[in-house]
C-alpha cells in the first residue's frame, strides 16, 4: 500500500466495486424487505448506512480491543449510555456548559472510531456531546446493470405450535441472481483534523472495505465480495481535480456477448491512464483488491 493513500493531510476520493450472487445485499423495509431498486431503471441500490454498518462491525471485531477503536453505534447499543461515559470520564456535571460539552465531544472523538470517521449528532440528550461532521462519507451503491429481484417461496419441515393441522410452514426469501455494485466515497482532511482521524485510522478503513464482507455472511445475503477499491489521492488538502471527473476514469462494462451477467468475469473494468496523467502527477491512483 502506497504512503500517499494513508495520509490524513490530503484529499482522497475512492470508488468501491462489490457484488452479490443469489442474495439480498440491502433489503427495503418499505417493500417487504425486497432488495432495494431504482424503480425507473431497476438498478439495485445499497444505502450508505448499510456500508457504514459493515465498516463498524469489522472495526469492532478486528480492532475493538484497542484504545480509541470503540464503536459508538453498536448493535443493540444505547447512545445515551455512551454519551454518559464521556461525562463521567471528564468529570462533568449532568448539565454541563458549552465548554464542557466541547470537552465531552473531544473525548468521544478520541475513543470512538466511527465518530472520528463518520461523525455523529450527540446533542439530543442531557449528556450533550455536541455534533461532529465526519471526514469520511459514502454515496449509495448502485448496480452497473438492472437487477431482477425474486421473491422465492421456502418451506420449513417443523411447525411453530402444537395442535396445528399441517406438517410444514411456508416462508419467503428475496434475492437477486447477480449484481455488481459501484459506490463512491470521499475523505476530507479538514474535517479529519477536527475529529483527530489519523493515518492509522485511514489504513484501518481501507482494510475494512476490502475484508468486511467476510464478517457479514448470512444465508439472506448470498455471496458478497469486494471486487475492487480504487483510491485517488491528491497532493493537497483541497484536491487537484473534481471527484466526478476522476471517477469517470474508471469504466465498468459488460463483456462482449454477455446479456445476463452472473459473475464478475462477465464484466470488464478499465482505467484511463492517459486521463489520469493529464493532472500532472498531482493525483495518484492506488488499486486495491480483496
Amino acid at each position: 500500500m502506497s504512503e500517499a493513500i494513508n495520509s490524513p493531510d490530503v484529499r482522497h476520493d475512492f470508488l468501491l466495486l462489490f457484488d452479490v450472487m443469489d442474495g439480498n445485499p440491502n433489503g427495503d423495509p418499505d417493500a417487504g424487505n425486497l432488495p432495494r431498486v431504482d424503480p425507473e431503471t431497476m438498478q439495485g441500490l445499497v444505502t450508505d448506512v448499510c456500508l457504514k454498518r459493515k465498516v463498524r462491525d469489522y472495526v469492532a471485531a478486528q480492532h475493538g480491543e484497542e484504545a480509541g477503536y470503540d464503536i459508538y453505534v453498536k448493535h443493540h447499543g444505547i447512545l445515551y449510555d455512551e454519551q454518559e461515559k464521556a461525562y463521567r470520564a471528564c468529570k462533568i456535571d449532568d448539565e454541563g456548559s458549552d465548554d464542557q460539552a466541547d470537552q465531552a465531544r473531544a473525548w468521544m472523538c478520541q475513543n470512538f472510531y466511527d465518530i472520528r470517521a463518520f461523525g455523529a449528532v450527540m446533542s439530543t440528550t442531557k449528556f450533550n456531546c455536541g455534533q461532529v461532521r465526519g471526514p469520511m462519507q459514502f454515496t449509495f451503491g448502485r448496480s452497473i446493470d438492472p437487477v431482477v429481484p425474486q421473491d422465492l417461496s421456502i418451506t420449513r419441515v417443523a411447525v411453530t405450535r402444537t395442535g396445528e393441522d399441517k406438517e410444514t410452514e411456508m416462508g419467503r426469501k428475496a434475492v437477486i441472481p447477480y449484481g455488481l455494485y459501484r459506490a463512491h466515497g470521499f475523505f476530507n482532511p479538514y474535517l479529519a483534523d477536527d475529529t483527530g482521524f489519523s493515518g492509522n485510522d485511514l489504513e484501518v478503513f481501507w482494510e475494512a472495505l476490502q475484508r468486511m464482507w467476510d464478517l457479514d455472511r448470512s444465508a439472506a445475503r448470498g455471496l458478497m465480495a469486494c471486487r475492487g477499491l480504487y483510491v485517488f489521492s491528491h497532493s493537497s488538502p483541497l484536491g487537484d481535480a473534481p471527484a466526478h471527473k476522476l471517477f469517470h476514469l474508471v469504466g465498468v462494462s459488460k463483456c462482449e456477448g454477455v446479456t445476463a451477467p452472473r459473475a464478475i468475469s462477465d464484466y470488464e473494468v478499465t482505467v484511463d491512464e492517459d486521463g489520469l496523467e493529464a493532472y500532472g502527477g498531482k493525483v495518484t491512483l492506488t488499486t486495491l483488491e480483496a
